[in-house]
């Protein structure tokens, strides 16, 4: 019973995994030192954070520290403050920062929206027209109905 019972105990234990050190932005809507402070103090509670840094100005808040980003971000909302992961990755990561699921006017300088996985070909929210087949533009325009320039305009 004693060697039996003792690889049976070890068996059934749960090691919780532990966490690597990780670097969590986010983007809170901070208009005052009041609301920096408590975004500041509600973060810092968390445990496992090592450092929060404020940058009020880009409303961007930075956590290291060995926890989740989920609990970060459950964190910050519950401040009551209006709180995202950054949306925004630099300006030279992305191949054609102009088209639209990437401009964002409210970004920061330098910085442009995270869109993953939008290619030019995949913009659903783009301002032009794409024609694979050049027989569509003589379709546009025919002699045999006239009103088929309408659906254009």
């Amino acid at each position: 019973m004693g060697v039996e019972h003792y690889l049976i105990c070890i068996s059934h234990k749960h090691y919780k995994k532990q966490l690597q050190l990780q670097t969590v932005e986010l983007k809170v809507a901070m208009d005052c030192d009041g609301c920096e402070l408590k975004v500041k103090k509600a973060l810092s509670s968390l445990r496992g954070v090592k450092s929060v840094k404020i940058n009020r100005k880009q409303l961007k808040v930075t956590v290291i520290g060995y926890v989740e980003a989920s609990k970060v971000l459950k964190k910050a909302k519950s401040t009551g403050k209006k709180a995202e992961i950054w949306p925004y990755v630099p300006y030279n990561l992305v191949a054609h920062p102009y088209i639209p699921p990437f401009y964002d006017k409210k970004a920061p300088p330098g910085y442009v929206r995270n869109a993953n996985n939008a290619t030019v070909e995949d913009n659903n929210n783009a301002s032009f027209l794409k024609f694979d087949d050049p027989s569509n533009f003589v379709s546009i325009f025919s002699d045999d109905n006239p009103n088929a320039a309408c659906s254009i305009m």
